[in-house]
């Protein structure tokens, strides 16, 4: 007993090479600290509390960020530190942002009265409800719940950041590298892949984590594009969310949607009054979006296999005219456009579509 006990007492000490009892330990006498339970904690899986126990893949992460002395980190679910204390050791400074209050006490004390104390700022609460500080890296183990919102807002925050180097569940993070083709490729990949470099660095089994997940994991670089595509993406992100309902199926049978096509008319309808357009009493609004996808190009191509420059190529041509169908929220729903360089683009809010 005395002996475990002094070894849990050597494991709370920064830099030493002993980690936390959910750790997995280098040498064979500290292997018991691998079967000792951490007192007085119950992770929450429900909010996505696997902690990162095996020292070798902590390293590998931090080894990929390519971390510099001067850099400012975010963290997001810094869980009890594993990954923290080690960037600490690195950095100029680690900001942490995490939920759950009794994980904030235990970090706070792993770093107590040391000399990275000082470079640690915690911020408790939901990051997807708080403004990003500034920072040059981010590097994290995300809870898997806030996966897809997270990689939006950290790629719309500015100014923008080096890199991200982020741990995934497996599907996802393969979504986001998924190329047009792939039985895996979504919105979420193109609207990445318009925004950022992406890539898979490594996969992470699920004995890696305590308590272990029901999926594997992955581990991506994001690199923000810099400066990023002259698209306003809130338009782009429209029209890809139309175009992927049915990632199968033609555009033009996509358009042919009743609910789609209600919604453009009574919003090409509110457009057209205020900019004191008159419209032909026998004015079809399917008649209206099968011409403009016809001359395009885009009416029988599927969005499984249009990639960034498809888009965007069918966007840009000369036509000789302007038509601007609006959304209730004052986004662009469909533009077109006799000026090069405008995408065809609709409005991101289209959940009941």
């Amino acid at each position: 007993m005395l002996l475990l006990q002094a070894l849990w007492l050597m494991s709370s000490t920064p830099g030493s090479y002993l980690y936390t009892g959910e750790h997995t330990v280098v040498t064979p006498i500290l292997l018991l600290c691998s079967c000792v339970k951490r007192p007085g904690i119950m992770f929450n899986t429900g909010i996505g509390q696997h902690i990162l126990k095996n020292p070798l893949i902590v390293n590998n992460i931090i080894e990929k960020a390519a971390l510099r002395p001067t850099d400012v980190v975010l963290e997001v679910g810094p869980g009890t530190g594993n990954l923290t204390v080690k960037m600490l050791e690195k950095v100029k400074k680690v900001i942490a942002c995490e939920l759950d209050t009794r994980l904030v006490g235990e970090l706070q004390k792993r770093v107590q009265g040391t000399c990275l104390a000082n470079k640690l700022e915690i911020k408790v609460g939901d990051v997807l409800k708080t403004d990003l500080p500034f920072f040059d890296t981010c590097v994290a183990n995300l809870p898997y719940q806030i996966s897809s919102p997270f990689v939006f807002k950290l790629l719309l925050h500015r100014p923008f950041f080096r890199c991200a180097i982020l741990m995934f569940q497996r599907e996802f993070a393969l979504r986001l590298v998924a190329k047009p083709g792939n039985k895996l490729y979504c919105r979420l990949s193109i609207n990445t892949q318009l925004l950022a470099r992406v890539d898979h660095l490594m996969k992470v089994g699920r004995n890696n984590f305590k308590p272990p997940p029901k999926v594997e994991s992955s581990v991506v670089r994001i690199e923000p594009k810099n400066p990023p595509p002259p698209i306003n993406f809130q338009e782009w992100d429209g029209l890809v969310r139309i175009a992927f309902v049915r990632k199968n199926k033609t555009l033009s049978a996509a358009f042919k949607s009743s609910a789609v096509q209600q919604l453009l008319d009574q919003n090409y309808r509110i457009h057209c009054s205020i900019h004191n357009i008159e419209i032909p009493e026998d004015f079809k609004i399917a008649e209206k979006i099968q011409m403009v996808l016809k001359n395009t190009g885009f009416s029988e191509k599927r969005a499984r296999s249009m990639d960034i420059d498809d888009f965007i190529r069918g966007t840009s041509q000369h036509y000789g005219f302007k038509e601007t169908l609006y959304i209730q929220n004052q986004f662009t729903l469909l533009t077109l456009t006799g000026v090069s360089n405008h995408a065809v683009s609709s409005g991101s809010r289209l959940d009941t579509v």
